[in-house]
Order: C-alpha cells, then structure tokens, then sequence
C-alpha cells in the first residue's frame, strides 16, 4: 500500500481533487459565528473541524464546492439571508488565505488555480429554499458566485420532493421546471443530491445542461433512499452529468444505515438536531458510540460505490463529494480531507488506470462545469431571464 499511496499522491499533484461538497461554512457558523480569528483553517484544526488547509494540501484537494447550506427548518426570507452570510463567509476566507484558495466561477479559473498552485473557491447553495421561490433571488446567487443548487436539503420544497420527505410534487411542479430552466439560462449546474427518485427524473427531463449530484452515491450498493438508482445513473452519458460520491457512512454502509437512525433519535432525545457537530453534540455522539459500537465504513466501502458507478453511468460520468464538515461520521482510513490519496490508492489496487482516475478527480468535474457554461452562453442568446412566479405557475 506504501507504494500505491506514492502513486495516488503522484497522481493528485497532476489531477486534484475536485470536491463536490464541503459543509465547513456552516461548520464556522455553528462552531464560532464566522469568527475567523477565534478558528483559523490556515492553520490545523484537527479535532474540531474535518477541514483545513494544510489537510486539504495533504489530501490533493485542487478545487472545492464550499457548501452555502442553511438548514430546511430555516424558512422564507430567513433562509436567504443566512444564504448571504454563508456565502460572505467564504468570500473572507478566500479574502483571508489568498495564497493558498483562489475564488472560481468558471471552468477556466478552476484551471488557473491549479496552474497558480492554488485551490479553486467555489461554491453551491444546498437547498431551494434558499431561493425563497423567486426566480430573481436566484438570479442573485449566481452573481454572488453560486454555481450549483441542491433542490432540496432534507424537507420538500413547494416546488420539488426530497428524498427523505413524504411526496407531495410527485417530482418537480411546473414551477420547478421553471427553477431548473432558468438555472440552464445562467450556467449554474442542477444539483440532484438530497432530492427524490421523480425529482431526478423530471430534472433530468427538463435540464438543457448536464447535472450533478454533488454528494450521492450508489442505491445498489447501499439501499438509501439519499443515493442514486441505477435507471437515473444510466441517463447521465446522455445528459453528460457527473454523479459524485459520498463518503458518509450510512449512505455508503447498509449496515450503518440502522445505527445512525439510533444515534440520530438519541441526538433528538438529548435536545440537539442531529446534524449538529458543535464540541456538546459530538460529546453526545461520542457518548452513544462508546455504549453502542459504530459499523466503521472504509475506504474500501466508498470504493464499491465508485466501481459500481462506474460500471451503470461509465468513467466520464463520476467523480467525487466527501461532505466533510457536514456529517458526524466519517470512514475509519477517510477521517478527514487528507484522506483522498487512501480511496486513490484503494482505486489503483482495483486496477483503475491513471487516465480513469484524472477524470475521477479533476477532468469530469471541470467539463461539466464547462459543459453548463456553454449551454448557458447559447441560451442567453435568445432567452430572457424567467419572471415567472410560483403563484402563476403552480396555483
């Protein structure tokens, strides 16, 4: 393993990681209210945090999609102000470490950084309520530098069913074929991580440009109803999408999928949402796990996903989307953003090629990136921006 890990780590200094998603935004604000003086990335942080930027150097990290998440009990105007000040956020960190992170909003400045040795900034707002369904709020992100949208986080939006909600759009509304029209028209990529199996259909229904999935991985391996099935895996090469795989247990490790319901009504039970990873909530998850043994999901585990999707939806079509500093758990060798190189020499034990693993890491995810932006350019030409509104579409 000694030397594959020399080859991973070879192999990353040409094609980094292109990491779809990345909770350390929110993870500031829970932990410090954006108080960079009180917890500096530059430096490492360790046992607080599953991120910074000497791990993310050690990791082969070449470009990351900072998630702007708020979460879905987060309502109306509510959630898109605290949008803003998730999105402010990064733009200081960027502000902060210019040496080492470099603001992208296109495909061409995710190449620039990697040419300056820095880490392409980008970012994806985790839920369409955020948007607060208003077209123009929309409109607003992307100028902000938004470049993709999650449909929706964990709850329903009024125009598109989650995953782990109960149906009520039966996929998109006519609305939400509007949201995803007008995202086509700006370049900003859909993102189909969070939302339901008619979600995915309809979105890749309508989508004039490829999609994403910034952070899912393969129902077949791991029956979840967050992962992607394998017909919706199958439509990616037509719609040239990227399926990005995540590393969370209970998402990648059936036999996890039971323990984190335990651990996660055990959260609840003691006050705490239980996707807070705040110094008190992780002394409750600790708590748990000592009195109840957690299945340890693995390198290994994460790689089962990736060769399955590669075999349904082919090489050009996945790539990668840890979702660090948004989950409690991580996998056993995978604990942190240092460990990329550990799946990379996992996937070269498997025999994947170098030229397969340049485009698992860097190559898929700056060409759909591109792909949007030229659809974009093409649709900008001869359509004008959507004032369309949810009362006159929906009812």
């Amino acid at each position: 393993m000694t030397d594959l890990l020399a080859q991973a780590h070879a192999l990353l200094s040409a094609h980094p990681v292109v990491d779809g998603h990345n909770d350390l935004p929110w993870a500031l604000r829970e932990h410090v209210r954006y108080d960079l003086d009180r917890l500096d990335v530059g430096a490492d942080q360790s046992g607080r945090l599953h991120t910074d930027l000497p791990r993310l150097r050690a990791g082969g990290v070449g470009a990351q999609f900072w998630s702007v998440y708020v979460r879905a009990d987060m309502g109306g105007d509510d959630a898109v102000s605290a949008t803003l000040e998730q999105i402010d956020v990064v733009r200081r960190l960027t502000e902060r470490h210019p040496e080492q992170l470099r603001p992208a909003f296109t495909a061409d400045d995710m190449e620039a950084a990697r040419a300056e040795g820095r880490i392409a900034s980008l970012m994806g707002a985790e839920g369409g309520h955020s948007i607060n369904c208003s077209l123009a709020t929309l409109r607003a992100l992307y100028e902000l530098g938004v470049r993709y949208m999650t449909l929706t986080h964990n709850d329903n939006v009024p125009w598109a069913d989650s995953a782990t909600d109960e149906p009520r759009a039966g996929g998109l509304t006519r609305f939400g074929e509007e949201v995803v029209r007008e995202m086509n028209r700006l370049g900003m990529l859909v993102d189909l991580s969070h939302v339901a199996d008619g979600t995915m259909r309809d979105a890749l229904r309508v989508s004039a440009a490829p999609v994403i999935f910034s952070h899912s991985s393969a129902r077949a391996v791991c029956d979840h109803p967050r992962n992607i099935p394998d017909d919706v895996l199958a439509q990616l090469p037509a719609n040239g999408g990227v399926a990005m795989a995540t590393f969370v247990p209970k998402f990648v490790l059936p036999e996890a999928v039971a323990w984190t319901r335990a651990a996660d009504e055990n959260m609840q039970a003691h006050g705490l949402h239980p996707l807070d990873t705040t110094a008190e909530a992780m002394a409750v998850h600790r708590a748990f796990e000592e009195a109840n043994p957690r299945p340890l999901a693995t390198a290994a585990t994460v790689a089962d996903h990736l060769d399955h999707m590669r075999e349904v939806a082919g090489i050009d079509h996945v790539g990668v989307g840890g979702d660090y500093d948004g989950t409690a758990f991580t996998p056993a060798d995978l604990p942190d953003v240092a460990g990329y190189p550990r799946l990379v020499a996992e996937l070269l034990d498997r025999k994947w090629s170098p030229a397969d693993l340049a485009k698992l890491t860097w190559k898929n995810a700056v060409r759909v990136l591109r792909d949007a932006e030229a659809v974009a350019r093409d649709l900008r030409a001869t359509t004008a921006p959507s004032i369309a509104t949810i009362d006159q579409l929906d009812g």
